[in-house]
């Protein structure tokens, strides 16, 4: 209330200058006709869902509700669905509550709470929307406005920002209040049309190459699972067989059991009490540690010389094959030679005979779309899928002759490698299309994406309308503003920046005088100010009248 009778004692022109960020506060240097202002300035209101009354009012007067009701509550986490599940709603009553609040579409929305930094565009859904809570709403006076806030707050500068305002670190979170303040760029109309143009542009091309590069990510899985299929179904090498006289009619449909010499599970009881610290006893394998065809080298646990002694089962040696039976089951990789003499936990183990099966070869089979499937047959338990020795040794496997197999682990390894360097290089597009996402954004905000046409209507005038809109006062057009400059004769006398700030304040309003409220509004460090204040008196620089006002010597 006291800010709101404050801004009527202005006059419309005076409200217009304090709108304007001062010169000595720009984050940067904008192109000659744009301007610096704050993001409460430029828009028609910034707001949240507590905003519509105290938690206690909330908790009375809106109900939310799972299933469809009379009005949409919109969530931050709606965007990432597609408004499709876990929604949530309020009756007539709640969304009259939260008048405050009310949702049209193209409206935006901040994450606040958690993930900040987050902007999503609020769609036109023909039906009654309202905000939900952890999350601020910033309205627009016209539709066209939207997009450079949009653009701006998903900038970098705008990032950085956000971040700047934002407290707290096991939960993040900043309020509508700081966001107002943040700065914001604005360039004349026309350029900003411009821009957000060339943005959305660039973006398109990006979008195309985006979505190709993410297409050969998605379909990885799956045409590794083909290969694997045609792996374990002769397919892969029928040429091979072809050129070597061999016949469909020598691979031979065994169980797991039967290829093998040993299948065992790892230790199972309370593993926790043979526990040293690192480099105090001998790594044990964990189900975290095994991954499709390979060992993560991390997170190990140690056990002590008992541990060891009483497990000695469970030691693993090279070409031993790991299968996961807890979590991710089937998961299965060959221990190399560098992890012979590792121990294992609730893992299985198992050793194949190397007359009849080779290791590789069970291990891409048990990884394999086949694999996968009868495992989900063999699987014991509710609470945690896994499965046991008795159902892993009863797993059907198609044997080729051990050439063959040889063949086919080599081709394996070879077109998985192929495969792997396609989706790390569309992974690797897929970053630099952020990354150049980013530097056009940084660059549309520098000034550096349009034509910076110096005959167009400085961007104040913008302003000048948004304010006008507020309260209907017409503002008359006012000669441009030239950026002040300190002197010779006293720049070599000041020390630091809110003496030179207080001086350029000074000089912007001679020949009157300027009160200690105006002083003070420079900067939210008031004490510093009053020292700077005290040491230009001092210096003889500004000079106090008996009402309190300051001005320059002359």
């Amino acid at each position: 209330m006291a800010r709101a009778k404050k801004e009527a004692a202005l006059t419309p022109e005076e409200r217009l200058q304090a709108a304007l960020v001062p010169d000595w506060e720009w984050p940067y240097k904008l192109p000659e006709n744009w301007y610096w202002t704050r993001i409460g300035n430029y828009v028609d209101y910034v707001t949240d869902y507590v905003a519509n009354g105290s938690f206690a009012s909330l908790k009375a007067n809106v109900s939310i509700f799972k299933d469809e009701n009379y009005a949409l509550m919109v969530k931050t986490q709606d965007f990432a669905n597609g408004f499709t599940k876990s929604l949530t709603y309020t009756d007539k009553h709640g969304y009259d509550f939260l008048s405050k609040s009310t949702l049209h579409g193209g409206e935006l929305i901040l994450s606040n709470i958690g993930s900040v930094g987050k902007v999503f565009r609020v769609p036109y859904f023909d039906r009654p929307m309202t905000l939900a809570s952890n999350s601020v709403m910033v309205k627009c006076y016209n539709s066209r406005d939207y997009d450079w806030m949009y653009y701006f707050l998903l900038s970098p500068i705008g990032f950085e920002e956000l971040k700047s305002i934002t407290t707290g670190t096991a939960v993040p979170k900043f309020n509508k209040t700081d966001l107002k303040t943040i700065p914001l760029p604005v360039p004349p109309l026309a350029e900003q049309q411009r821009i957000v143009d060339r943005i959305e542009s660039l973006f398109a091309k990006l979008d195309e190459a985006k979505e190709k590069a993410q297409a050969v990510v998605d379909s990885f899985e799956t045409r590794k699972a083909a290969i694997l299929h045609k792996a374990f179904t002769g397919e892969l090498t029928t040429k091979w067989r072809e050129e070597h006289g061999v016949r469909m009619e020598s691979w031979h449909l065994r169980t797991i059991g039967e290829v093998c010499e040993n299948v065992k599970v790892g230790i199972v009881i309370k593993p926790s009490q043979y526990y040293v610290p690192q480099n105090e006893g001998t790594p044990a394998f964990r189900s975290a540690n095994v991954r499709e065809c390979r060992i993560d080298d991390f997170d190990w646990v140690y056990l002590n010389e008992k541990g060891m002694k009483d497990n000695s089962r469970s030691i693993v040696h090279t070409g031993d094959v790991l299968v996961v039976r807890s979590g991710n089951p089937g998961t299965a990789c060959v221990v190399p030679e560098r992890f012979d003499g590792y121990n294992a936990i609730d893992i299985l183990i198992a050793v194949p005979n190397k007359k009849i099966i080779i290791s590789d070869y069970l291990c891409y089979y048990t990884n394999s779309p086949l694999g996968k499937k009868t495992v989900e047959i063999g699987k014991r338990g509710i609470a945690l899928t896994h499965f046991n020795v008795k159902g892993f040794s009863q797993m059907p496997i198609n044997i080729p002759t051990i050439p063959e197999q040889v063949v086919i682990v080599r081709t394996l390894g070879d077109l998985f490698a192929q495969e792997q360097q396609s989706k790390e290089a569309a992974e690797a597009v897929l970053d630099q299309i952020d990354l150049m996402k980013k530097s056009i954004l940084a660059r549309a905000f520098r000034g550096e994406l349009g034509t910076n046409d110096p005959s167009e209507e400085s961007a104040v005038e913008l302003l000048r309308q948004v304010i006008e809109q507020e309260d209907g006062d017409v503002i008359r057009p006012k000669a441009k503003a030239k950026r002040i400059a300190i002197p010779a004769e006293i720049k070599p006398l000041l020390s630091g920046a809110n003496e030179e700030a207080i001086v350029k304040l000074l000089l912007k309003a001679a020949p009157q005088s300027v009160s200690t409220q105006t002083v003070m509004s420079i900067s939210k460090k008031k004490f510093e100010l009053m020292d700077a204040l005290r040491n230009l008196e001092k210096k003889q620089i500004v000079s106090k009248s008996d009402s309190g006002e300051y001005s320059l010597v002359r």
